[in-house]
């Protein structure tokens, strides 16, 4: 039985960010709270036939900033989840929220409707990088959302953080990772600033550090982050021993369900093996006009696409899945990547694949030249 997750997107934010390729949108005079609760519930309902009756084994609350909704429609809306889903009797639920949304009450409220892990959008503790980066908060603020999430009861926690700012030095980048590793969460994802198309950043891009001032600060980061206790078991994730759930699911390539405007689900029919990937309509608008249906796009994955997605996936994981997962995930036999296996693990990129599928530390360092290798004939 291939496991399933649920995810959820918000799509409105107080601000759009200048580096944000997501789907969200500025929030205007008032939030729709009511009619997109009751989208989701419907959305939700109409999903419920793909997902052969699996236990949901976690469920993730993304955007745009949905800590911007009450505890009250998050908690309608976790009910309806209740009601019509099996859930797992360890469940990880997750809800990503921005320091300058939030108040000690919200996370409280959050925390009694069966919210247990909150992923909190940092980015930086420096107030001149926050500003570049629009964010709406302060160093302070961020410092006090997250007291105000370990008061409210939460003891699971991420930090989302980013380094390779504008105008951010080797020492200020540290400074950040030591601050977030000074407040104690149970995770940090911290990645690089990357200019995505689309976005005010990619089309007037700021002044970024050298690429081997990225590299030093990532490496430094890197060894102030194993030295605190952080694994790192992901390219960009690092964990005291509570790893994401829902996120390793996704990179393990498991089945996730998802309800909300612009939202992705991956899904298997358990009957036929057949693996597609669905598109929710991006507009709110749009998608809040339940009488067209919620799908865009509903496309089965192909043999060769669908070898190198398992792939691209299961390669971020630092100690890789079992060789076995393939089979189980994908209904392929291992033979359709073997040479490929075969050719990275003599150049010294990947472990034998006997038992595992897994990058060497050489290989994990330089990703991309290995998920090259599987890349399908004709992209490659």
């Amino acid at each position: 039985m291939i496991p399933l997750s649920l995810y959820i997107h918000f799509p409105w934010c107080v601000k759009k960010c200048p580096y944000c390729d997501f789907n969200s949108h500025a929030l205007g005079d008032s939030l729709p709270e009511q009619e997109y609760i009751d989208a989701l519930v419907l959305n939700l309902k109409q999903t419920l036939p793909a997902t052969s009756d699996r236990p949901i084994i976690s469920i993730f609350m993304g955007g745009g900033t949905p800590s911007l909704f009450s505890a009250q429609a998050l908690e309608k809306l976790l009910s309806a989840i209740d009601n019509h889903c099996q859930l797992s009797p360890n469940i990880e639920i997750t809800l990503e929220a921005n320091p300058g949304t939030v108040e000690q009450q919200r996370f409280q409220d959050y925390k009694k409707i069966g919210i247990n892990r909150l992923s909190i959008g940092i980015q930086s503790f420096n107030d001149k990088h926050l500003k570049i980066l629009g964010r709406i908060h302060d160093g302070n603020s961020a410092i006090k959302a997250i007291d105000s999430a370990r008061e409210a009861g939460f003891t699971n926690f991420n930090l989302d953080l980013m380094f390779g700012l504008p105008e951010q030095t080797l020492e200020e980048g540290l400074a950040d990772i030591n601050m977030a590793i000074l407040q104690q969460p149970t995770h940090i994802s911290w990645y690089e600033l990357t200019l995505e198309p689309n976005t005010f950043f990619w089309h007037h891009p700021p002044t970024l550090p050298q690429d081997d001032d990225i590299i030093t600060l990532q490496e430094q980061g890197q060894v102030l982050l194993a030295d605190s206790g952080f694994m790192q078991y992901e390219v960009s994730a690092y964990s005291k021993n509570r790893p994401c759930q829902h996120n390793l699911n996704y990179w393990s390539f498991g089945d996730y369900a998802a309800i909300g405007a612009g939202s992705h689900a991956k899904m298997t029919d358990m009957q036929t093996q057949k693996i597609s990937r669905l598109h929710h309509y991006r507009h709110p608008k749009q998608y809040m006009d339940t009488t067209q249906g919620f799908v865009q796009a509903d496309q089965q994955i192909d043999a060769d696409q669908l070898a190198f997605e398992f792939m691209l996936n299961a390669l971020r994981l630092k100690d890789g899945v079992p060789t076995k997962i393939f089979t189980e995930r994908t209904g392929l036999s291992l033979d359709v990547i073997r040479p490929q296996l075969l050719q990275a693990q003599q150049k010294g990129l990947m472990i034998p694949f006997e038992e595992r599928i897994c990058t060497t530390p050489l290989g994990f360092r330089f990703l991309n030249d290995v998920i090259e290798i599987f890349l399908p004939k004709e992209v490659a």
